[in-house]
């Protein structure tokens, strides 16, 4: 990413610290992926919003950061932190996760590769992304987004990279609808209302989530997968 995105998606993160029940979500569904691990890895750690939280549970969580600022940050609350994915050791870890940042990658199957790497035979992958590329809107494009998933395009990369899918499904069905309206009536420059963000975490996500045990294998705002590098990988 250049400067300025990356200046845009530093925003974006502050922004979403906001979204307490969306976070809390995502920390409750790691903490559970992680259970038995004895190391994992955030990639893409932003301003370790997950890694910390993960770490205050006692997990063993190191982190990949490129940013400076933020890589500092997080190597500030103790934990390791890398410039890139290039600079951890084969076979590493016992899982890899990676939160909202496979759609700013290019090529994002190197990285799946790459992660494939980094995990002991029988590691644990857990990926979260954007979903739907017919939600792709100006908040899509400032941040730097390159593009948003569907099930079958992410779990055929995943499985392209080696690994063996658990689970594929979508996450925040309600946000579905919301995005659409963003795309088509929202902030023609991108940005987020921070009070529309609280009011959809405090209210709508919670409802959701209700729905989604229902509708995960058919649309959402998001995707979330886990998968396994095998055994005998």
């Amino acid at each position: 990413m250049s400067g300025d995105r990356i200046f845009e998606a530093t925003d974006l993160i502050e922004v979403m610290d906001e979204a307490v029940q969306y976070n809390l979500f995502l920390v409750e569904a790691l903490s559970a992926w992680s259970h038995g691990l004895s190391a994992v890895l955030d990639f893409g750690a932003g301003n370790g919003r997950f890694a910390t939280a993960l770490h205050e549970r006692q997990v063993d969580v190191h982190a990949i950061e490129p940013d400076p600022s933020l890589r500092h940050r997080i190597e500030a609350g103790g934990i390791l932190t890398y410039e890139s994915l290039d600079l951890v050791e084969d076979q590493k870890f016992q899982g890899v996760y990676s939160i909202n940042v496979l759609e700013h990658l290019e090529d994002d199957t190197s990285f799946l590769r790459g992660f494939f790497r980094c995990l002991e035979p029988g590691g644990r992958l857990f990926i979260y992304v954007p979903a739907f590329q017919v939600l792709f809107s100006a908040n899509d494009e400032r941040v730097g987004h390159v593009r948003r998933y569907t099930r079958s395009t992410l779990v055929n990369r995943i499985r392209d990279a080696g690994f063996v899918v658990e689970h594929a499904g979508y996450v925040d069905c309600l946000g579905f609808f919301a995005g659409l309206a963003y795309r088509y009536f929202g902030n023609k420059d991108g940005g987020l209302d921070l009070r529309a963000v609280r009011l959809y975490d405090r209210v709508v996500f919670p409802m959701s989530r209700i729905l989604d045990r229902v509708t995960w294998p058919l649309f959402g705002k998001n995707l979330l997968v886990r998968a396994i590098r095998p055994e005998d990988s």
